[in-house]
């Protein structure tokens, strides 16, 4: 496997998840870059990975609607694992283009950014949402895995492939129900949007096993969906305090049942 990386919105659950795994073999890296626009998540990963201790680590603020930044940031790296995106679903409803912007446009902008600086082996992190979607997160999604896929047809004789992983609902991560329901563990209630409610889960160990033997036997064009098994919410409410009453707040804008 090659060894220089570009890891986008790699200040996020998996990107940190991910970066941890990568570092069990430093000794292989010769450049990590992490590349996000969040100047606080920045200050604070800078500070777990000190330059002395981590001198092949670089830390870019940056954001994937900025074509010329993604230029510079993707050169001299051979591998980039693309998980920067706005995946909130209720946002995305609220805020139609400007998750267009960062989903697809800068999908775009990571495509041109690569082929422009020769890299070898591109990972995009998509979601189950984007199988049939019918909320905006999930359409954008679904544009960018096929913007990624068809641009295996542009690479020309380049040493170049796109490839799309799509998976479920990180376990834990900001945002997931889980760190939800932690939240209203002790009052006695959670909030459930609706009695039927399912989520396909993933772990962030699995999900970051996954992208590394995608890395090892991608070869362009793949759209690679693990088989995942999925969770009642009112089973995971149950399981966390089985003495709290259930709220149902109803379906927010944009999910389904």
């Amino acid at each position: 496997m090659s060894n220089s990386y570009l890891i986008t919105g790699g200040t996020g659950s998996f990107g940190k998840a991910f970066i941890k795994k990568l570092l069990k073999n430093k000794a292989k890296i010769k450049r990590l870059v992490i590349f996000s626009r969040d100047e606080f998540k920045q200050s604070e990963m800078q500070s777990m990975y000190p330059r002395k201790n981590f001198p092949f680590m670089r830390f870019f603020l940056g954001d994937v609607r900025d074509y010329d930044r993604l230029l510079f940031a993707t050169k001299n790296i051979e591998n980039i694992i693309h998980a920067a995106a706005l995946k909130q679903v209720p946002a995305a409803e609220y805020n139609p283009f400007e998750t267009i912007k960062t989903n697809v446009i800068g999908a775009q902008n990571l495509i041109n950014a690569s082929i422009h600086n020769e890299v070898k082996k591109v990972i995009a992190l998509s979601t189950d949402k984007a199988s049939a979607p019918i909320n905006l997160y999930g359409a954008t999604k679904l544009c960018s895995d096929k913007l990624f896929v068809s641009a295996n047809n542009i690479v020309g004789k380049r040493n170049l492939s796109f490839s799309v992983v799509r998976y479920g609902n990180v376990f834990g991560s900001r945002g997931s129900v889980y760190n939800v329901f932690k939240n209203y563990k002790d009052k006695g209630f959670f909030p459930i949007t609706n009695y039927k409610m399912t989520r396909f889960n993933i772990t962030l160990d699995y999900a970051t096993s996954m992208i590394q033997d995608v890395l090892r036997i991608a070869k362009g064009g793949e759209i690679f969906v693990p088989k995942i098994k999925s969770l009642r919410v009112i089973d995971l409410a149950k399981a966390m305090n089985n003495k709290n009453k259930l709220k149902i707040i109803g379906v927010r804008p944009g999910e389904k049942i």
